[in-house]
């Protein structure tokens, strides 16, 4: 093996030049940066040397001198937040070979066939998307973010591989997708493509330092350098991607094209299954526990609805790359908490207020307590807003206080507009209590959610969702139906063990109409009795 692999690729030559234009600036600044000392310098020399006698030089070189120090001061400084700073690390899912010492084989084999340095760890991300990423900077060994092989200096990047790839892609197409990530290290092992990344990295890192107290001024330097820089350095990591497709053009091709199909299939699936099935979760505390395992049911449903992709579900036949797992459950709920901390801003450990659930009790446990809360918190709404009671929590209660024959709908928004503030504190509340209330100002894998799932709610979809919940908790506690789960669109209503997907638009013609006759029909349809009290969490 070469060690670095050889530069001959379309595009390697052209990364390097992009790395050596990014060193350029750094040498730029360094030679503005001694400038002044460099003049300093030869005014002593030409004062000691009687050169530059009487006046005014004496001044001038004492005020040049005394601008150099403080460029010279001001600048070391500088530098050393540049050099020190932590650059930020993906919160990922360490993978030791003992775990999957298969998975570290298929790698290092891809490596040696391309003549590459095969990575020196793999970790995991609940995403779909996989990529290499250095963790050699002191700061990390210091803060302890990583150890290890990975941290040494001069270490080979580490292999961070999507979570859902696993579970839904079948080994050889794992293998064919990694070809041109694992080939990247190659590239990334020059020296120059090196230095210009940490480079860039410490200028990131430094931009960050400035927005803490007292260093406010080192990210005026730090962004005019990236600025600087940005083109250059763009343009040096398309040309290490090109360099590595082309070093894996030979490994898997076929294969490949046939595997990023999966790789946008899976993206779709995985989508659906957080901001569906896993968020209503989430936000009743609780954290699904299996998600990679999830994602395959999704993605058959996914296949038996839409003919384009009936055909990927023949290919469950053959090993899935979770085999290459030596306890692919383990890593499947460490994946899980991880996502639930990234995209919703969960806690790091799972605790009483914040435990995982399994699948076969996800109707139970999420779908049936998120319909109740969400009736309680209508409920509450609508004593605040002095609505009469009447025999207790009643479906009849909320039909009759949002009909309106007239359609203007007045109440239907001081309700939207009770239960958003009402939702709101509780957030708040809820944020404030929580072992993350500091996150908002944390940086890196500390600031979480990093990758919020849904923008607010508005006042309208919140009323809507919470007459649902209402419609639903009425029906499972007095006609035959029940709480259920589908892998694609989350909590639905099972009535005789068949979901019900036609009481969207009744409830959004007493929502934004006023109109209770559509619901009412739906509803005798299906024997609920809407003046019977609904059990409330």
């Amino acid at each position: 093996m070469s060690g670095t692999g050889s530069i001959v690729e379309g595009g390697a030559p052209s990364a390097r030049s992009r790395a050596l234009a990014v060193l350029r600036v750094r040498s730029r600044a360094l030679a503005l940066g001694v400038l002044p000392a460099a003049l300093a310098v030869v005014l002593v020399s030409a004062r000691m040397t009687g050169r530059l006698a009487g006046d005014p030089w004496p001044a001038v070189t004492l005020a040049v001198c005394v601008v150099a120090v403080l460029v010279l001061l001001v600048g070391g400084v500088f530098a050393a937040v540049v050099l020190r700073a932590s650059p930020a690390v993906t919160p990922t899912v360490p993978l030791p070979e003992s775990a999957a010492p298969d998975l570290y084989r298929l790698v290092r084999d891809l490596a040696a066939r391309m003549d590459v340095p095969a990575p020196s760890a793999i970790a995991l991300t609940p995403d779909c998307d996989s990529w290499l990423e250095d963790r050699t900077h002191a700061a990390h060994r210091r803060a302890g973010i990583s150890g290890g092989r990975e941290a040494e200096p001069g270490a080979a990047p580490v292999l961070v591989i999507g979570s859902p790839f696993l579970w839904w892609m079948r080994v050889a197409e794992l293998r064919a997708v990694l070809a041109p990530v694992v080939a990247g290290t190659g590239p990334s092992a020059h020296p120059d493509i090196a230095d210009a990344r940490g480079f860039v990295r410490g200028l990131d890192a430094a931009v960050d330092v400035g927005g803490r107290p007292g260093l406010g001024w080192i990210g005026r330097p730090a962004r005019l350098l990236l600025r600087l820089c940005q083109e250059d350095a763009a343009e040096m990591e398309r040309g290490v991607a090109a360099a590595a497709s082309d070093r894996a053009q030979g490994v898997d091709y076929g294969l490949r094209i046939v595997a990023q199909e999966q790789v946008g299939l899976a993206y779709a699936g995985w989508d659906r299954l957080l901001t569906r099935v896993a968020l209503p979760a989430w936000r009743m505390g609780r954290w699904p526990a299996h998600l990679d395992a999830g994602v395959v049911s999704a993605l058959t449903e996914l296949s038996r609805r839409d003919r384009l992709a009936e055909n990927f579900t023949s290919r469950l036949g053959e090993r899935p790359a979770c085999d290459l797992l030596e306890r692919p459950g383990v890593i499947d709920e460490a994946a899980s908490l991880l996502a639930a901390r990234l995209f919703h801003g969960g806690p790091a450990e799972a605790g009483p207020d914040w435990s995982p659930v399994d699948w076969a009790a996800y109707p139970e446990e999420v779908v049936d307590r998120k319909w109740r809360a969400e009736a309680t918190r209508l409920h509450e709404a609508l004593d605040a807003l002095a609505v009469p009671a009447g025999p207790g929590p009643t479906l009849d209660r909320v039909l009759g206080y949002l009909t309106d024959a007239a359609g203007e709908c007045a109440a239907g928004e001081a309700l939207a507009s009770r239960l958003s503030g009402d939702l709101a504190r509780e957030e708040r509340s809820a944020g404030a209590g929580g072992a993350d209330a500091g996150a908002a100002v944390a940086r890196g894998a500390d600031a979480v959610p990093l990758f919020p799932l849904q923008p607010p709610r508005s006042g309208r979809d919140l009323l809507a969702d919470h007459v649902t919940a209402m419609v639903c908790a009425a029906a499972v506690d007095s006609a035959d139906a029940a709480p259920g789960l589908d892998w694609l669109d989350g909590p639905v209503l099972l009535v005789a063990g068949e979901r019900r997907a036609d009481l969207a638009p009744r409830v959004l013609s007493l929502v934004e109409d006023g109109d209770p006759e559509p619901l009412r029909d739906w509803l005798a349809e299906l024997g609920v009795r809407p003046e019977k009290p609904v059990r409330l969490v």
